[in-house]
């Protein structure tokens, strides 16, 4: 009969690729603690020196019980007031000890907590900081975003989890020592005996850690799909289309089936881990019944005194729960590595250095130029655009035409540099694109793209981010807004450009498709110094007066720059110097409106057909 396949064998077979095997495990422990060092150093030394008392405290807990058990016998053999007053003595004394013990906890755990909050800061910027530096092509990658994802989910807390459990070993370590001394008085294999009751419980532990750090690699796409689908239920940008369309019994129906292929490695591994849990803790518990009987045994036939017997049994229970804590911290250790892999793995992901340093073109009036310029998508096996060579010069205002998918999106992209191109080159001024220093490149051109993001900002921010280095001026937003249409009815809101937008936040504004698309339009004339303005269906939810109005406009502010426009609006295209028509990625005609049409082609086609929609 064959054995039913392993859940975790199966999530390795599965893991996706870039998700590297861990060979050493524990490569990360001076990492966390150089880390918890840089956040606080002052806490740091603080957790350390507590810790240090908090390994010594319990040993001589355990030594003052034996001498208050010892004195109360003695007081009660002989009667001297003496001898009653010195075992009050040692009660006061374990009164202190463990008043201090109390404090010592209470400092441990409030070091631990504001060392918590501020090494969880300290790595969501890391990670957020890596994040900014990443390319659009790498956050394309479901790999790498499977891996952020991993590592902004556990590794903010793991960190401190590893030094806490790393100082939890040495104060572990110092008891032991302790406890040690003392049983020797008693025996050596009593030692012994401790040490090797918690060994089982420690190679099971790590077994499992191993195994739950790969399943949860393993299952970060379906994880994220979850994530996914909860968003799209609870969230109010997508309730209308989920409401109108019914889609929600659909969607949590996914949600739960997710969990239904997730659960049984969850349950299959939970109730395994529980299992030799039990039986290796039953072990245990025997281990110390059994020393217990013997050091009872010991009392009896007179070896030890009452204040002894009752000390090695405290310091025994406290020594095997020390070791078991010990070995378990080590379990911890390699877990919480694991986990920190995932951390480190994104924060050295290699980022394509921006090595331009330009920041003039050594031909100020040549414009733009694309020679043999090609591109293809990573995974894809099309080039999205193939062979693309076109001049563009100041002043002019070019259009591009093209069914959807033709290019003309990637086209903006690769003007941008979000992507460089996999052949040819793109210049500007003469000066190729790779070339040019990537802050001075951007302050040169002005972009709204059609999937333009609407953020739950005040209106003014909403502007401003057109330009980060104005982000604040009104004049310059004032301006913008002009430019971009928005003006009239930001000054019908009631806080103006202060009105927050969009419901995520109390007391927000949603506005129309066509109130956004004209905000998003002033954002791309915040840059004043741009002399390249990109427009990617700008006027998509506009009405045709709106329209009209915008490109009137548009051809007044741009006498001097170079205006990109991408339109499927015939009305709006026909108002450009030059019209290039894409078509698979190729350039397949340009020219004027004029000449297009009558040259019969791609364009005169597309024309044709829209006007017979006005007819």
């Amino acid at each position: 009969m064959t054995p039913p396949p392993d859940p975790i064998a199966r999530a390795a077979s599965k893991r996706p690729r870039g998700f590297a095997v861990i060979t050493d495990p524990f490569r990360y422990g001076a990492r966390a603690a150089e880390l918890v060092w840089q956040t606080s150093r002052p806490l740091t030394v603080a957790l350390l020196a507590l810790t240090l008392v908090a390994g010594v405290l319990p040993a001589a807990v355990a030594w003052a019980g034996k001498l208050i058990v010892d004195a109360v016998v003695l007081a009660a053999q002989t009667g001297a007031a003496a001898d009653r007053w010195q075992a009050l003595g040692y009660v006061a004394l374990e009164g202190g000890l463990v008043a201090v013990m109390a404090g010592v906890q209470r400092g441990l755990s409030v070091c631990q907590s504001l060392l918590r909050a501020l090494l969880g800061q300290r790595v969501n910027v890391m990670i957020l900081e890596k994040a900014l530096t990443l390319t659009l092509e790498q956050f394309e990658d479901a790999d790498l975003y499977d891996r952020m994802t991993q590592a902004r989910r556990e590794a903010s807390m793991r960190p401190l989890s590893l030094v806490m459990r790393s100082l939890g070993l040495v104060q572990n370590g110092v008891s032991l020592v302790t406890y040690g001394g003392l049983l020797l008085g008693f025996s050596g294999w009593a030692v012994l005996v401790l040490v090797v009751a918690g060994l089982p419980a420690f190679f099971a532990e790590a077994k499992f850690s191993g195994e739950a750090f790969r399943l949860f690699r393993w299952r970060s796409p379906e994880t994220r799909k979850r994530a996914y689908l909860e968003v799209l239920m609870a969230r109010e940008d997508y309730a209308k289309e989920v409401k109108l369309f019914d889609l929600g019994p659909l969607f949590l129906q996914r949600f739960h089936d997710i969990f239904e292929t997730l659960y049984p490695e969850d349950r299959d591994l939970t109730i395994r881990r529980g299992a030799w849990g039990f039986g290796l803790g039953l072990l245990s518990t025997i281990t110390f019944y059994g020393a217990y009987a013997w050091i009872v045994v010991e009392t009896v036939w007179g070896r030890l005194t009452l204040g002894e017997m009752t000390m090695y049994l405290l310091v025994f229970r406290q020594g095997q729960a020390a070791f078991s804590a010990s070995l378990s911290a080590v379990g911890g250790m390699y877990e919480d590595n694991l986990y920190l892999s995932n951390l480190y793995a994104f924060l050295e992901q290699p980022v394509p250095v921006e090595a331009g340093v330009g920041t003039v073109g050594p031909e100020p009036k040549d414009g733009l130029r694309f020679e043999g310029v090609s591109f293809t998508y990573p995974g894809a096996d099309t080039p999205a655009v193939r062979d693309l060579t076109l001049h563009v010069r100041p002043g002019e205002r070019l259009a591009l035409v093209g069914h959807n998918g033709s290019g003309k999106t990637t086209l903006i992209k690769l003007l941008t540099r979000l992507y460089s191109p996999t052949a040819g080159r793109i210049l500007l001024d003469g000066l190729d694109l790779a070339d040019w220093q990537p802050a001075a490149l951007r302050r040169r051109i002005g972009v709204i793209f059609q999937d333009f993001v609407r953020y739950q900002l005040t209106v003014g921010e909403n502007v401003g981010v057109g330009d980060v280095g104005y982000f604040e001026d009104e004049e310059r937003r004032t301006r913008a807004a002009d430019k971009g249409m928005a003006l009239p009815f930001v000054e019908e809101m009631p806080d103006a450009f202060a009105t927050q937008l969009g419901r995520w936040f109390k007391g927000g504004r949603e506005l129309s498709i066509g109130q956004w698309q004209k905000v998003a339009l002033s954002r791309a004339f915040m840059r004043e110094g741009a002399d390249i303005l990109v427009l990617d269906e700008p006027t998509a939810a506009m009405d045709a007066e709106a329209e009209a109005q915008i490109f009137d406009r548009l051809m007044a502010l741009t006498a001097d720059q170079i205006a990109i426009l991408i339109s499927h609006r015939f009305s709006t295209v026909r108002m450009a110097d030059h019209i290039v028509v894409l078509d698979a990625g190729r350039l397949v005609e340009q020219g004027t409106h004029e000449a297009l049409v009558a040259h019969g082609g791609v364009y005169a086609h597309l024309f044709a057909l829209q006007a017979a929609g006005y007819q």
